[in-house]
């Protein structure tokens, strides 16, 4: 009998694939189920290799995640974008999350996030941490990474969750704080497990630098009614090379660190009886804010603003006609009942300009009309967010608003932007190339947030578009970043520490003049509504001085600091003539110092300079015969003697140019 073999009839298996359209916008086909791993080899072994997450149709996601369908994808790397970077952060918390349960079993896990530059992890000890078992952990993290344990990521149900959890109570406050249906991810790595929703590397060994920073105390979930935890500062880096610098970075930070200079110079000082986020300002530092208040309001009348005063506290009904009660009021202090009336502090200007310009009848020819204020406004700020003046709660501002005709727009707003040009890079020096300069739109999915105005949106935001482009102005757009009630223009200062701060700002508004019913007479006879340019140059006082205190360490120009000359005697014998001295650049409106203390004059030199006074004038036997003075600059060191009319006109030159 014979028999036949027989023949099995295979189906060929069908490969879908996905588009895929990458950062520079070519597009790229791969299997459906790739990885975003799998699709960075395809590109380059190399960028595999330094690749810590991916960007998929704008969301962050793990390098594990799987591409089922056609999407936007932009491969993620620690030095090409600050999600990046947080992946790797993220990443070495847990990392030293792990290495504190290896030392320290009996501490229970709060929370640990990546942050802007580096990340922390909350713990709950009963031991505070010690230097020395901060420098086991790092060396532990070390260890870890050696090791280069695989990262896995995994979901459970909420039952199973809290089960697996139930060791770490924080863990299990958070889980059931989770909505219904919400994943709960966890990521292991060895012998270590943590609620997370990552992304994370795929492995402890990508990690390459550590170094822990610095501890504090810190309240669970921020709230001073839950328990104080242990947070642990630390960062991290591909490179031995980068952590060197980012270590050098700190140091230099630490010597600009305004809340330090503020101690160092006597500018500032903050007091528990007083209250977080409420600083005093000590004579230096309120000298040179006199100073900076009187500037720019000189600045202001020079282009015809007018200033006024309106009150702090104001009607709850003036910020429900504002809308500031619906959309700001979680950034306001509670209300007041006094009488029959509930008052609020206010957190803006602007509502009370909008009735000073009500207060009469306005004609076109009126227009623009320019209200400013330095105006105390109050921003109710979580304590542990507040910081010296950069933070605070009691706020300076330097305000304006201008009642303009539409027609007038385009001029007015240019002419603001002159002016913040003018102050920034003129007076205070700043090199045009660290501006930037961005369009602040409306969030557009998130339009509960700002005022219901499809057609005065589109309006204002068009117009600012429009002026800066006619302006020849480099500008990005960042939706999400307008005020309530209008889009602006937020300048951006590249500081020392290499920071982008907006201080200075441009705001166009149809809205309010709407709420408050403004009008004008036109040429025509008849009634129309004004618009409203909101505009602040140097922001808020406080903010400004500790911009300007890390932008100069302290070493402000002569026309800043507190004391512009200090005049200084080698023995009791010159005493009368410096006194003379003294008076002379007292008269000329000059802050002076007389130091006639019996101390040798080298001493009081090197004081003077800790205190980063400009000037010094030494005063010898042979500068009383002479009629001079010996001129020591902070800047230039022994200039020489000099005659002292000669000094007084050069300072007072020095001064009326903002040196």
């Amino acid at each position: 009998m014979v028999h036949h073999a027989k023949t099995k009839t295979y189906k060929k298996e069908e490969i879908n694939m996905v588009k895929i359209e990458l950062k520079d916008g070519s597009i790229k086909e791969v299997e459906q189920g790739s990885s975003i791993l799998d699709i960075a080899k395809s590109i380059s072994e190399a960028l595999a290799r330094v690749a810590t997450a991916g960007k998929v149709d704008g969301e962050v996601k793990d390098l594990r995640t799987v591409i089922n369908e056609d999407c936007k994808l932009e491969i993620l790397t620690f030095d090409n974008d600050l999600d990046g970077k947080k992946a790797y952060w993220h990443t070495t918390s847990h990392i030293m999350a792990q290495a504190i349960k290896r030392l320290f079993p009996e501490v229970k896990l709060a929370i640990g996030p990546s942050i802007d530059e580096g990340f922390y992890y909350d713990f709950d000890t009963e031991n505070p941490f010690t230097d020395d078992d901060k420098a086991r952990i790092e060396e532990e993290m070390k260890k870890i990474i050696k090791e280069d344990i695989a990262i896995e990521k995994f979901s459970l149900p909420r039952k199973e969750a809290l089960d697996l959890m139930k060791d770490e109570p924080y863990k299990v406050e958070l889980i059931n704080d989770l909505p219904e249906g919400e994943e709960i991810s966890f990521y292991k790595q060895g012998d270590f497990t943590d609620l997370c929703a990552g992304p994370h590397l795929m492995s402890t060994g990508k990690v390459k630098s550590v170094k822990i920073l610095s501890s504090s105390g810190a309240y669970w979930r921020g709230s001073e009614k839950n328990k104080m935890l242990q947070r642990i500062y630390a960062i991290s880096f591909p490179k031995a090379s980068q952590l060197e610098e980012h270590l050098q970075f700190l140091e230099e930070a630490k010597q600009r660190d305004h809340r330090k200079i503020g101690k160092d110079l006597k500018l500032f000082m903050t007091h528990k009886l007083v209250g977080a986020g409420l600083p005093m300002y000590l004579p230096n530092g309120a000298t040179i804010r006199r100073t900076l208040e009187r500037y720019i309001q000189d600045k202001e009348l020079a282009l015809g603003y007018s200033h006024v005063y309106t009150p702090s506290l104001a009607n709850v009904e003036l910020y429900k006609t504002s809308g500031h009660w619906d959309h700001y009021k979680d950034d306001m202090f509670p209300v007041m009942k006094m009488d029959e009336e509930e008052m609020v502090l206010r957190p803006m200007n602007c509502p009370h300009h909008m009735l000073i310009y009500k207060s009469e009848l306005r004609s076109y020819r009126d227009l623009p009309i320019k209200i400013g204020e330095l105006a105390h406004d109050f921003r109710y700020e979580n304590s542990g967010a507040v910081c010296g003046l950069e933070r605070v709660r009691q706020m300076c501002q330097n305000d304006a608003h201008l009642f303009v005709r539409p027609d007038q727009i385009k001029e007015e707003v240019g002419k603001v932007l002159k002016l913040i040009k003018e102050v920034y890079q003129h007076d205070f020096g700043f090199p045009a190339e660290s501006f930037k300069y961005r369009l602040s739109l409306r969030d557009k999915a998130n339009k509960e947030k700002y005022i219901d105005n499809d057609e005065m949106w589109e309006t204002a935001e068009s117009q600012l578009r429009a002026i800066l482009k006619e302006l020849n102005i480099e500008f990005y757009e960042a939706e999400g970043e307008a005020a309530f009630y209008g889009p602006k223009i937020d300048i951006q200062i590249k500081t020392a520490l290499n920071h982008d701060v907006t201080i200075p700002t441009c705001q166009l508004d149809f809205a309010l003049p709407e709420r408050f019913d403004l009008k004008y007479i036109g040429e025509d006879g008849k009634e129309h509504r004004p618009v409203v340019i909101h505009r602040a140059i140097l922001g808020s006082s406080d903010r400004f001085m500790s911009f300007l205190i890390e932008e100069t360490k302290g070493n402000f120009p002569t026309w800043l600091a507190p004391v512009q000359v200090k005049v200084m005697t080698i023995t009791d014998a010159q005493h009368e003539y410096a006194q003379e001295v003294v008076n002379k650049l007292t008269k000329n409106l000059i802050r002076v110092e007389f130091d006639d203390r019996n101390e040798k004059i080298g001493y009081k030199i090197r004081e003077a300079q800790l205190e980063k006074v400009p000037y010094m004038l030494v005063i010898g036997d042979k500068e009383v015969q002479a009629g001079t003075v010996g001129v020591r600059s902070r800047k230039d060191g022994d200039v020489g003697a000099i005659g002292a009319e000669e000094f007084i006109e050069k300072i007072k030159n020095e001064i009326e140019n903002y040196q």
